[in-house]
């Protein structure tokens, strides 16, 4: 049988393994529980401030004299769903697509919002079931049963069709036995789901903009409605979204809300339609900016197809979202999440080098990698020729070796542009944050040694977590010496279609890394793009950096004295504040859309632009932010090396190798000795830009 352009049978027949994953296990496919893949089933419904306030305020209950590293480690040993139990007040109303079934001595309670269905067509809906009773309780939905101690909760994926039971006495070895018991002695308690939905006269609607977009349409309480193929999603605001070009969806005949949006070089355009039997909306978004016609061509440098989660993606829907939200560049990457399986691995292997079968000439689609170790870091790879040797250590008892220096060399050797992956999760201010308490947290403790053996590329200033750590640790490599190119990666995951405490269900390309390109669009002409500086990382405005009129990636060679004129503009509703930066600070700063400054030079240093602002609505991130890189000022040919920034760095290489001697894991002396070698390497390369 001929394969499937968009779905060879290798990849197919994968994906085929990871859906009887899904049915057999649910979200986590069948991976190692470690605590943020037992954070996904509930991550789906809870803020991450309110769930690891709950968490923290149960332990500290727990252990009151406790130190902080022993909190964090009881934290992530704590029922999850019980938690998520905790954050919900009794008279709140629970998240979209969630109920709570409260058990108690005097009965059940059902709490949750009302679901429109059209005819007799359920709706899924997740069940948070909370035994408040003081003995054990049996629920059963469906054709599974579910045991629940005293206090205890469960999370239930099912519809608003599927039929609940509870059963008071006694465990239960089978479905049958139990119903058959019940039934006899009259002890079942039924639960009644119809009271979460409601019938609406249904309608057709059909959407159409011109050109793939991302469409949302919602009716009262926010309840979502989709095309009959098209998955459930929504993003981190809670907008439910789909992508393409004149569609048809069954609707409720009632008020509904219809938006309208093509990535981030778009506005919304937004209407109010009550549709009666079949009703046609033509509705354009306003171009804001057309990046590719000056040569800027924006990327997401990592975006998962597969990495567990509520669904199982195909490289349709990725290619969907990609011309949907108008991305120029799509790195996927495969990847392994807690164990040794590789997502994604078979098709990186049949595409590897090649562009994937929906490219075309403004759209570039390619498989990549995410090399991954929880305790020293993640990298992202663009551009590979052919699959790598190594995808991960330290999993599932594997040695944290090699380290990353070999990593990084063996995929440059392959033709790829690396990055480190989310490098920093919180605010960084001391060598002492990165290491913290030592816990595996996939931060890039290892860029240090990388950056100053010029193994690397670029680093991932924006990402789902904290892009004023990241940022702020890069330019402190920046200050001591280290070239590297300002990226973003969204890491969002196409399997996922929904997510509240990380924004890994948003559509992908929301951040993203313009990079300047010589010629016509292609992998290669990206990739030395990146390596060349020519970049900068987004939530949505467009920078321009001019230093002398020389871009980002440029080196100016000058003399003491010498006067460089700067200039940065933003474009972009959203920004609210636009700065200057060199190596000692801000150099100028003011509102949108223009700054100027002159530099006096003096010692050597860098300049790069930030544009940020509030929440917005054109932002999936917390708050607007934009990074460029920088552009370098030597003087005399020397490259700028700060002592206060070569000291930090030397401060977390100290860290880092009592980290590494402390908690890494090796199968030999010898394994430990390369990773110290590196450091001695790194330490020798620091110490050398001090001044003598």
């Amino acid at each position: 049988m001929k394969d499937d352009p968009m779905l060879p049978n290798v990849v197919a027949e994968a994906l085929a393994t990871y859906r009887a994953a899904l049915a057999e296990h649910g979200m986590s496919w069948g991976e190692p529980l470690i605590p943020y893949v037992r954070l996904m089933s509930v991550s789906r419904f809870a803020d991450e401030e309110r769930f690891f306030r709950a968490a923290f305020a149960r332990v500290r209950a727990e252990l009151p004299e406790g130190t902080e590293a022993e909190h964090e480690a009881r934290v992530f040993e704590l029922d999850f769903d019980e938690v998520l139990r905790d954050m919900l007040t009794l008279d709140e109303e629970p998240p979209d697509a969630l109920a709570v079934l409260r058990l108690t001595e005097e009965g059940h309670r059902l709490h949750g919002r009302a679901r429109t269905v059209l005819g007799s067509r359920p709706v899924p809906l997740t069940l948070l079931i909370d035994n408040a009773r003081a003995s054990a309780v049996e629920v059963v939905a469906g054709d599974k049963a579910y045991r629940l101690a005293a206090g205890g909760a469960r999370l239930v994926d099912l519809d608003t069709d599927t039929e609940v039971a509870a059963f008071p006495r006694g465990p239960l070895d089978a479905t049958a036995e139990a119903s058959a018991r019940a039934e006899a002695t009259g002890e079942v308690e039924r639960v009644d789901l119809s009271g979460l939905t409601r019938p609406a006269t249904p309608a057709r609607l059909r959407l159409r903009a011109g050109f793939p977009c991302r469409w949302s349409v919602w009716s009262a309480g926010h309840q979502g409605w989709y095309p009959d193929a098209a998955p459930a999603r929504r993003d981190h605001h809670g907008i439910p979204y789909f992508h393409g070009d004149d569609i048809e969806l069954e609707v409720p005949s009632e008020p509904l809300t219809v938006r309208v949006t093509r990535g981030m070089e778009y506005g919304f355009a937004e209407t109010k339609v009550t549709p009666s039997g079949e009703t046609l909306l033509e509705l354009v978004p306003e171009r804001l900016y057309d990046a590719a016609a000056t040569g800027w061509y924006g990327a997401d440098l990592h975006v998962h197809l597969n990495f567990v989660g509520d669904l199982v993606a195909t490289p349709a829907m990725a290619a969907a979202m990609q011309h949907g939200e108008d991305l120029h560049v799509l790195n996927l990457l495969a990847a392994n999440v807690s164990g040794p399986r590789v997502f994604d691995q078979e098709a990186l292997e049949h595409w590897a080098g090649r562009d994937l079968p929906w490219s075309d000439a403004t759209h570039l689609a390619r498989m990549g990698v995410e090399y991954r170790n929880d305790l020293l870091g993640h990298l992202h790879a663009f551009g590979m020729t052919a699959p790598p040797g190594h995808y991960h250590s330290g999993f599932d008892g594997d040695p944290d070796w090699p380290p990353h220096a070999m990593v990084c060399k063996e995929l440059r050797d392959l033709g790829a542009i690396v990055g480190y992956a989310h490098p920093f999760m919180s605010l960084i201010e001391t060598p002492e944050d990165i290491i913290g308490t030592g816990r595996p947290q996939c931060s890039a403790r290892m860029a240090v040694v990388d950056a100053a053996l010029g193994l690397v590329d670029s680093m991932e200033i924006l990402h789902f977590a904290s892009a004023a750590g990241s940022s702020a640790v890069y330019r402190r490599l920046l200050g001591a010496g280290n070239r590297l190119a300002a990226v973003a990666g969204s890491d969002s995951m196409v399997s996922f279609t929904r997510q509240r405490m990380e924004m890994v269900a948003s559509p992908l390309g929301w951040e993203r890394t313009y990079a300047k390109v010589s010629g016509p669009l292609t992998a290669e002409s990206y990739a030395k793009a990146v390596r060349r500086g020519r970049t900068f990382a987004t939530t949505g405005p467009f920078v321009e950096l001019s230093v002398d009129g020389h871009e980002p990636g440029d080196r100016l060679d000058r003399v003491p004295g010498d006067r460089v004129a700067v200039t940065a503009r933003v474009i972009g509703p959203e920004v609210e504040r636009l700065e200057i930066r060199t190596a000692d600070g801000v150099l100028a700063d003011g509102p949108p859309a223009q700054v100027t400054a002159e530099l006096v030079v003096g010692e050597p240093t860098y300049i790069l632009a930030i544009a940020e602002g509030g929440p917005h609505p054109r932002s999936l991130y917390t708050s607007v932010f934009a990074h460029t890189s920088p552009v370098y000022v030597d003087v005399g040919g020397r490259r700028v090396a700060r002592p206060e920034d070569v000291r930090w760095c030397l401060s977390w290489l100290e860290r880092l190798e009592d980290l590494i001697r402390g908690r890494a894991r090796f199968d030999s002396k010898r394994q430990l000795e390369d990773h110290l070698a590196l450091i001695d390497e790194a330490r020798r390369v620091y110490l050398r830009r001090l001044p003598r």
